[in-house]
């Protein structure tokens, strides 16, 4: 029910944009985020926002450098990723929770990052 994708490899200070696609929820009141994980590391949340795209919240590692926001022409969630580090490697996953509710109910498959030079 949610399709990750857009990964790849990029250069540091580079660009990529990922998209969510969503399909088969009951409802539309929900909230997408996108958490990572980086190799021997702990998940860690990215960034989240209304299914409209509105409200969006950043962790404060990527504040400034990447954007959440609804595509509507392609009718999913993107991650614009700018100014790319190193440490921004890592398996990308998207995942919905309903509004209301603190758990993460549906989760991605995931998409794969390398930031290197």
């Amino acid at each position: 029910q949610l399709q990750a994708s857009g990964g790849g490899w990029v250069q540091p200070g580079g660009s990529l944009r990922l998209s969510c696609a969503v399909s088969g929820l009951p409802s539309n009141q929900y909230i997408l985020a996108w958490f990572r994980q980086a190799p021997g590391k702990e998940r860690e949340f990215v960034a989240n926002a209304f299914w409209s795209g509105r409200s969006p919240a950043y962790a404060a590692s990527v504040k400034g450098r990447f954007a959440i926001f609804r595509d509507s022409a392609k009718d999913t969630m993107a991650l614009e990723m700018n100014n790319l580090e190193a440490e921004d490697t890592a398996v990308y996953y998207c995942a919905v929770r309903w509004t209301g509710v603190s758990r993460y109910e549906y989760w991605g498959q995931g998409t794969l990052v390398t930031v290197s030079s």
